[in-house]
């Protein structure tokens, strides 16, 4: 039996929640703002901002699928808020939109909702999640988004660590709150107290090195969160990458593309230990993915799925660590969705995963049982590494019900 998280008729409890496919007949999970592809899904609070959900289902019939959204704390775990205190209209519905591919040789049926539904509207900052269900009400998918309020101004910086130690490995992360400038409506501009201000910095899309920021001092007026530990970060490394939007021929780091058995499959060029190695600088999507398919005039619909094959050649395992592969791809996630497996007879590390066409930026990184991050084992640090950081501010007086998410920030060094 699927685990069950239908929104409003199941206790949560203290769970922290996540970006999950609970079915593994569903891909390609993407919630974006509308018009705006590569960035987290955050809308400001009072404006006419909407997300756009799609997924496709490998089948080639379509499901009733309903959605339902909840608050949540600054933690991810779901808040005492009634829907009520934090939208006005529905929090729950049918997903409308359902279309079916063609030309693939594996059948697939997309589906896209834009949220919140129409005379909808968010009334209430902060954490929310959006949950999928089907009509024996078992999850399908999970995804997180923001609602800021932009109710207070966010100045950030990246630069040399403070210590001086680390510097060609290592970023500092240095962020300052101040009272907004801007005219605030429908809500009260809050009050700037260190206990009331939390704020998470966040690299790139990774979750396992998420910082929470310790105050530091006052500059005028202003909260300063800066010169502490909390505030560094190795750089890490360019992203690594992969091209399949053609299957005709290769592309960029893809080694061979075959179809057998109504399946394609792409394998790709042997990865390679990158810590010893010089930075080289590239531009990619920094974790992120983008469905594309050359000669389609609908990629959506007609791209085709792919088991891709990642391999890291390797003479002997290492017996106290694991590697994965992080990014959109996985969810940013290291499990077993994510976990590469040591094969013998092949001498390398492996992992095959069925994802759509298009182009994928991922890294290999590491994990030992007793560690709680990720390490850059295999990809080395550097500073001028052009990471994404994302602030998140939330604020929570002693009345208040819930945590409010008073602005986001995104900067890249």
């Amino acid at each position: 039996m699927m685990a069950v998280l239908l929104l409003g008729t199941v206790t949560w409890g203290q769970r922290v929640v996540t970006d999950s496919a609970w079915r593994k007949d569903v891909k390609t999970v993407l919630l974006t703002r509308s018009g705006v592809e590569l960035e987290a899904p955050v809308l400001t609070l009072g404006s006419a901002e909407r997300l756009l959900l799609q997924f496709d289902i490998l089948a080639d019939e379509g499901e009733n699928l309903r959605y339902s959204i909840a608050h949540c704390d600054a933690n991810w775990r779901r808040d005492n808020l009634e829907p009520y205190d934090f939208i006005s209209g529905f929090e729950y519905g049918e997903i409308e939109n359902i279309e079916f591919s063609f030309t693939t040789l594996r059948p697939y049926v997309h589906y896209h909702q834009m949220l919140p539904a129409k005379y909808t509207q968010f009334t209430h900052s902060g954490n929310y999640l959006l949950a999928v269900t089907d009509e024996e009400g078992d999850t399908l998918l999970t995804r997180r988004f923001w609602v800021q309020e932009g109710s207070v101004g966010v100045s950030a910086e990246v630069t040399r660590p403070y210590d001086g130690m680390g510097i060609k490995q290592r970023q500092e992360v240095d962020v300052k709150i101040e009272k907004s400038k801007l005219k605030i409506e429908n809500f009260s501009a809050p009050q700037l107290r260190p206990e009331w201000e939390r704020v998470l910095v966040q690299q790139n899309g990774r979750q396992d090195n998420a910082r929470w920021l310790t105050f530091s001092g006052y500059d005028g007026a202003s909260l300063c969160y800066r010169y502490r530990q909390e505030n560094v970060f190795y750089g890490g490394n360019t992203f690594r990458y992969f091209d399949a939007c053609n299957l005709r021929a290769p592309m960029y780091n893809v080694q061979r593309i075959e179809e057998y058995g109504g399946e394609v499959f792409a394998l790709l060029r042997p990865e390679e230990d990158r810590s010893r190695k010089h930075y080289l600088s590239e531009t990619t999507l920094n974790g992120g993915m983008k469905v594309n398919a050359m000669d389609r005039n609908n990629p959506t619909l007609e791209a085709e799925y792919v088991w891709v094959n990642i391999n890291l050649p390797m003479a002997q395992p290492w017996l106290d660590k694991s590697v994965y592969v992080v990014g959109q791809l996985t969810d940013w996630k290291l499990d077993s969705t994510s976990r590469m497996e040591y094969q013998p007879e092949f001498k390398a590390y492996v992992k095959r995963l069925l994802l759509k066409q298009g182009y994928y930026a991922y890294q290999l990184l590491t994990q030992s049982p007793q560690s709680g991050s990720a390490t850059e084992t295999l990809e080395g640090d550097h500073m001028e590494t052009p990471n994404s950081y994302t602030i998140y501010v939330y604020h929570r007086e002693p009345s208040d019900l819930a945590d409010r998410l008073v602005a986001v920030k995104r900067i890249k060094n």
